[in-house]
């Protein structure tokens, strides 16, 4: 009972007459409820900016009257919810009723905010007419009968529920607080089976399908969407007669109370689908294997399933569709623009999206290779050298290991020494990435279930590849001068030549010798692309759960991702990219020549065993798997950061779980509305109409009615 004495406390001091007294008496109130929630100063900051912005000046002093007091707590784009509706919370706050609230009377009602119960809390302070800090049967009743209009369905404040709670009418019995909250979740469910009861004249068991309408409108239209709403008497189509039993309208109000948890099992069970999509026994049986006792009937099942389906029940439905029955807010699209086949995109638009894509992947390349381009001096020298040494020749083993490779760069050309190459690098990387990311986002887009967003592993295979092959016409020329420049560095200095750049390298190769090893590099970078991609979204999907109840990876997530992608990719395809740096690598005196792909495969394996074709494999995972990484989180930051203006939207269900959310207050005192609407849909409506006087006890009424 300490936040109920503490509010009381605070109410107190609008009874004085002392105006001293009540002052010192409210500030003593004010620092207790302050303290006992230990409020940050960060956050009255907060809350005295929000005060001070919608305030309006009365004899020299700030208050909130009426209309600034709901901007002041009313969130932004709810449209279920009239914010004249707010008015309600208003009179919570309104300790003094003077039609006005001061800032002390504001930080304590955003204090009470904070309350872990703040919903049912501020309810049971709306029915608490006099302060007392219990509800008797007068009470309830009185501030009941204010918020029912004259064409509302009546409720028997007679009836065995309500005694069971209050006793009879000469108030044997009254509900504190911990009482009222269950009184409060089970009044829906009685005035569910009253209204049935009323509109059922001829006690069949049936009523029409408006009448269900009706119901429902009263007790849970602001849970529901307007197109749900519109198709609420379909439900009579589920059993014939064209008629609407009691069971039905309990099995639906039974899946609104529990809306939460069937948005829960149809998202989890969506992303465990193989082709994203659900139908009723996937429904069923996910709730029955993730909950220890049944949360669903099969009526209950049809009943969400009908609705989200669009009158077919039977049909496997994919996230997107269950959207207008989850989502409130959601509107449907003109049936004009709904019904027809949707319009292939233009091919200006394509070539847009596809400049788009290559300026990006281009950027993100850049950013990747220059990140890493010492580790890949380093690394790669080093491992370019062992898959370049033959074992029969003797004397040619330049380097022990990476950190000798290392040192030896550094004692000989300086710290400049590993950016040797970069030039070139740059130049061929950016068109290289740029084509991979281009050609990988498009085939997958063709291939992606626009519903969905599913794609089949084959396909993501297919579009890796793709994307691998067609940047070998970039990859190839930039890797064989790349390789000769670095090899030839270190090579100089130990036989005292002169080092060429790669404008000679270029002259000496010929349009055609740039060319040499593509089949390699092929056979290398058509592998890595179709592992390397198809690794990296299933990591982002199954492993960090991306796009899960609406998460967004975090930086670490996405480079983790990226980085660890390209480590099966880099060494799986090392056997390819060692025969390609053999081909590549001008053979020196001494050295065996190759003939071609196989001629290299096999001479490698004959000459050197089966290992030599692993050579230098852990250092292509160092140095491929931050390079890709880097690029990857750069492409992804970029896309984010820069989207396509013209890009197509795709369709989302967003909800309390998945869109981003208000203040923790705001979202308490939208609660708190919404224990009060399961009263009825237009509760404080007309409250709001009159004013928002309070209530007189003497009459079931407004008191200015």
């Amino acid at each position: 009972m300490l936040w109920s004495s503490l509010f009381q406390s605070v109410h107190a001091d609008s009874q004085q007459s002392n105006e001293p007294a009540r002052t010192t008496l409210k500030a003593t109130a004010l620092q207790t409820v302050r303290t006992a929630v230990a409020v940050p100063e960060t956050e009255l900051k907060r809350w005295r900016r929000t005060f001070d912005t919608n305030a309006k000046e009365v004899n020299g002093e700030k208050f909130l009257d009426t209309e600034s007091f709901v901007n002041a707590v009313a969130p932004a784009g709810d449209l279920k919810i009239g914010r004249e509706q707010y008015a309600i919370l208003f009179r919570i706050a309104d300790t003094s009723r003077r039609g006005l609230v001061s800032w002390d009377d504001f930080t304590v009602f955003q204090t009470l905010l904070k309350r872990p119960d703040a919903d049912y809390w501020m309810a049971f302070q709306y029915f608490d007419v006099d302060h007392s800090g219990y509800i008797d049967y007068n009470e309830f009743k009185t501030v009941f009968s204010a918020n029912l209009g004259p064409d509302a369905i009546p409720f028997d404040f007679n009836c065995d529920w309500v005694k069971l709670y209050l006793g009879t009418k000469n108030g044997q019995h009254v509900l504190g607080y911990n009482e009222f909250t269950q009184l409060m979740k089970g009044l829906q469910g009685e005035r569910l089976r009253q209204a049935f009861q009323y509109l059922d004249k001829d006690q069949d068991g049936f009523i029409r399908p408006d009448e269900f309408k009706r119901i429902i409108l009263e007790i849970a239209g602001h849970k529901l969407s307007e197109t749900v709403i519109e198709r609420l008497p379909t439900l009579c189509t589920l059993s014939p007669g064209q008629r609407i039993s009691y069971s039905e309208v309990v099995a639906f109000y039974n899946v609104i109370r529990e809306m939460d948890m069937v948005e829960r099992i149809i998202r989890e069970a969506a992303a465990k689908s193989k082709d994203g999509r659900i139908d009723q026994s996937d429904f069923l049986n996910y709730a029955a294997s993730n909950s220890r006792y049944s949360l669903f009937t099969p009526m209950e099942a049809n009943i969400i399933f009908h609705f989200a389906g669009r009158g077919v029940a039977t049909q496997r439905l994919a996230i997107i569709d269950f959207a207008q029955l989850l989502d409130p807010r959601w509107k449907a699209p003109h049936d004009a623009v709904r019904d027809k086949p949707p319009a292939k995109t233009s091919t200006l638009h394509n070539i847009a999206h596809s400049a788009y894509n290559f300026g990006l992947g281009g950027i993100a390349g850049a950013v990747g290779a220059t990140i890493v381009y010492p580790i890949d001096m380093g690394k790669s020298l080093f491992f370019l050298s062992m898959q370049n040494q033959r074992s029969t020749v003797v004397g040619q083993l330049l380097y022990k290991n990476s950190i000798d490779c290392a040192k030896k760069i550094l004692r000989n050309e300086g710290f400049l020494g590993f950016y040797r190459g970069l030039g070139p690098q740059l130049v061929g990387v950016a068109p290289e990435k740029a084509i991979k990311l281009t050609v990988n986002d498009l085939v997958r887009g063709r291939a992606m279930d626009p519903e969905t967003g599913r794609i089949k592993v084959y396909w993501e295979l297919i579009a890796g590849g793709a994307a691998g092959g067609s940047q070998v016409v970039f990859t190839n020329p930039l890797e064989i001068v790349k390789i000769r420049l670095q090899v030839q560095g270190e090579a100089a200095k130990v036989e005292g030549a002169v080092p060429k750049g790669a404008i000679h390298i270029i002259r000496q190769l010929g349009i055609l010798g740039l060319y040499k090893g593509s089949s390699a590099c092929l056979l290398r970078d058509i592998p890595f692309s179709a592992i390397y991609f198809t690794a990296y979204s299933h990591l982002k999907s199954d492993v960090f759960h991306e796009g899960y109840n609406g998460k967004k990876l975090s930086f670490l997530e996405t480079l983790a991702a990226a980085g660890i992608a390209g480590m099966p990719a880099a060494y799986l395809t090392t056997p390819a990219d060692v025969v390609k740096t053999r081909l590549q690598v001008e053979a020196r005196k001494g050295q065996t020549n190759y003939n071609g792909l196989r001629d290299a495969f096999v001479k490698i394996y004959r000459e050197e065993g089966f290992k030599a074709l692993f050579k230098g494999g852990p250092a292509r995972v160092i140095r491929s798997s931050p390079q890709f990484g880097f690029t990857l989180l750069a492409y992804e930051t970029l896309k984010t950061s820069l989207p396509f203006p013209w890009a197509e939207k795709t369709p989302q269900m967003e909800t309390a779980l998945t869109s981003r959310p208000d203040e923790l207050s705001k979202i308490r005192a939208r609660n708190a509305l919404k224990i009060l609407l399961d009263v009825h849909g237009d509760f404080g409506a007309r409250a709001a109409a009159m004013g928002g006087k309070p209530l007189s006890l003497a009459n079931p009424r407004l008191s200015s009615s």
